[in-house]
């Protein structure tokens, strides 16, 4: 079954320019020209990715993602007409999964839209064995992230940051082999998006009580920490 793709706008022809390029692709797409009206729809259809513009009348993008967050981990690309880094990593650390600022090539939006599905499917389809460290656990057959018991709710791309750290918990990674780990090779994605999503995985684990989750090495990247209770 192709994907079926909301695209939340108010611009009538940006509607149908990300329409016609993904319809194109081979998916699916479904419309809302509102932020209230793009919240019920996400949540009672079942929909496999948001494309969420920023501005829109009613309840703007991050409010909507916000909200849906709170029920569901559906992946969402951002489109900001603002070309404001403070804007883009907003978005990113309220759980969207990738930004793409207007005006946009209708190829790139589609290539990552491909990317974001292809990771998201990889998350939930994984065979691999069950990754622990300390108190924290990983299951990827089941997307399941807990620590001490208790479950940490992880976006696909927060799911594969932290499964790639956890594969070599005691080896340092740069920013850039992460980078791969979420997004593949062919797409550039600035340090800052993968520091939006390590901010997101601290705080959801230091609100279960795993304060030191994720060590930064000055210089050279990241690596695991203990993650013991206390």
């Amino acid at each position: 079954m192709p994907a079926k793709l909301l695209i939340v706008d108010d611009d009538p022809n940006i509607r149908d320019v990300i329409g016609f390029a993904v319809e194109t692709a081979g998916f699916v797409a479904e419309f809302a020209e509102d932020g209230t009206t793009g919240l019920n729809r996400a949540k009672s259809d079942d929909i496999d990715l948001l494309v969420l513009d920023v501005g829109l009348p009613e309840m703007d993008g991050f409010e909507l993602c916000k909200e849906l967050r709170k029920t569901s981990a559906v992946p969402i690309l951002f489109l900001t007409a603002r070309d404001d880094e403070i804007d883009r990593i907003l978005g990113m650390e309220i759980g969207g999964d990738d930004y793409v600022t207007k005006p946009f090539s209708p190829r790139e939006l589609v290539a990552r839209i491909k990317a974001i599905l292809k990771r998201s499917t990889s998350s939930q389809t994984w065979s691999d064995a069950t990754l622990m460290r300390g108190d924290l656990i990983l299951d990827p057959n089941r997307h399941i992230c807990r620590f001490s018991g208790q479950e940490v709710p992880l976006t696909a791309s927060e799911f594969l940051l932290l499964k790639a750290l956890l594969e070599r918990p005691d080896h340092v990674m740069k920013r850039q082999v992460l980078v791969s780990a979420i997004y593949g090779h062919n797409i550039h994605v600035s340090d800052r998006t993968v520091d939006s999503h390590i901010r997101n995985i601290r705080r959801k684990l230091a609100e279960v009580g795993c304060a030191r989750s994720i060590l930064t090495v000055h210089g050279i990247g990241l690596r695991m920490g203990q993650c013991r209770e206390g």
